[in-house]
């Protein structure tokens, strides 16, 4: 089996060789990176699985290396962390078929692989739907779906919080490049107070670089706004004194909320950050905290509710960012500046309904406005096609009715 390996390689190797980009139709380097994508899953699939059964042999030993995972980093070029994620990843594996045959067929990407092995061996039954939802999401939102399916295998929300908040840390350090990192791990809650006192520094950064012509990533802002907040800069420029709409936004069942806890099929969840506990959120709502916004099934309706306004209301735009914390396009990430997008055009309807409207991001939105793109029909994440492809609404009855 190994000779194969090699022969593989060699293979490879003589492809490579020759293989000249500049050569290729757009079509054909388009063809290319899914194949070339495809092969490089492959081929960390096999490595991870190698990699598990040489350490159960014990082979980091007779090396002289620490653990089976400081041996793989050292072999493989990558970090500590890496290797011991590729590790665990592989002996969930061996225990999951179904996730197993994606990845050796090319489907999933080691990051894919790690995030639905990790949830499906919460729930072996979720392996099917996790596959699936793989192959139309993008990683982050895969990711928090699987933080979903853990949730709901391990229902014992409060306990979990408990112990994240008992490892909780923020560490720093400095790379090979002597550039300074910070990571931190603690509960979704404290993520969104942290991250919403930053998007509004960071919000107003971006505006200010915008008007002098300077455009940078959105990450380079909010790291700029972190360290504002930092040194005291946030004072007088942040959410609570500028009435910024950076919000935090939690999504939970009133039974819940009113028990303290959720069953069956209830939601507790922080738009953005995924599954928390109720005692979290009753927390949250005891700070009185004016930029916490709570949708509560069975309390004030908002989906469904018009008024003659171009704006949506404020219950509807609460209720806008819950259904699309990031772009409401299936596969974008995109969770900063998204705009909401009228599915009628407000000059001829006259209302803001809110289950015609979706959230895209900038890019998305510039297709649909000056390309003639658009969402699939439906509600939630969806497809984006082009003016000619048939699943396009124009002219269809469901968009005749809504219009």
């Amino acid at each position: 089996m190994c000779e194969r390996l090699g022969q593989l390689r060699e293979a490879m190797g003589r492809y490579a060789a020759v293989f000249d980009a500049a050569l290729l139709s757009t079509e054909q380097a388009a063809a290319a990176v899914a194949q070339a994508a495809a092969i490089e899953k492959m081929a960390a699939t096999l490595k991870g699985l190698a990699a598990a059964r040489a350490a159960s042999a014990g082979a980091w030993k007779g090396a002289g290396d620490r653990s089976a995972a400081h041996h793989l980093a050292r072999t493989t070029g990558t970090s500590v962390g890496q290797a011991s994620e590729v590790l665990e990843t592989a002996r969930r594996l061996e225990k999951l078929p179904s996730v197993a045959a994606a990845a050796k067929a090319g489907e999933l990407s080691a990051q894919q692989a790690a995030a639905v092995s990790d949830a499906a061996g919460a729930d072996p039954s979720s392996e099917a739907r996790l596959v699936e939802k793989a192959r139309t999401s993008s990683l982050g939102e895969l990711r928090e779906e699987c933080l979903r399916t853990k949730a709901a295998a391990r229902p014992d929300a409060e306990a979990r919080r408990r112990a994240i908040h008992a490892e909780r840390f923020l560490r720093s350090y400095t790379d090979a490049e002597g550039a300074w990192n910070l990571k931190m791990r603690d509960n979704p809650e404290v993520g969104a107070e942290v991250m919403a006192a930053i998007e509004a520094i960071r919000d107003r950064l971006f505006r200010q670089a915008r008007r002098e012509g300077r455009q940078e990533p959105s990450e380079a802002y909010a790291a700029d706004a972190l360290a504002e907040l930092a040194r005291g800069g946030g004072a007088g420029t942040g959410a609570r004194s500028t009435g910024s709409r950076a919000k935090i936004i939690v999504r939970v069942d009133l039974p819940a909320l009113l028990r303290g806890y959720v069953c069956e099929d209830e939601l507790c969840e922080l738009a953005g950050f995924g599954p928390l506990a109720v005692s979290a959120v009753r927390d949250l709502i005891g700070t009185k905290d004016p930029f916490l916004a709570a949708v509560v099934t069975r309390g004030e309706q908002v989906v469904g509710v018009a008024h003659l306004g171009r704006r949506p209301t404020a219950h509807q735009q609460t209720a806008l960012e819950w259904l699309y914390p990031t772009c409401a396009v299936e596969g974008c990430s995109s969770l900063t500046w998204l705009e909401n997008d009228h599915r009628v055009d407000w000059a001829k309807s006259h209302t803001t309904v809110l289950d015609l409207l979706d959230r895209l991001c900038a890019h998305h939105h510039d297709l649909k406005s000056l390309d003639g793109w658009a969402l699939v029909a439906g509600h939630g994440k969806r497809a984006f096609v082009p003016p000619d492809d048939p699943r396009h609404p124009r002219g269809s009855p469901a968009a005749e009715s809504a219009a």
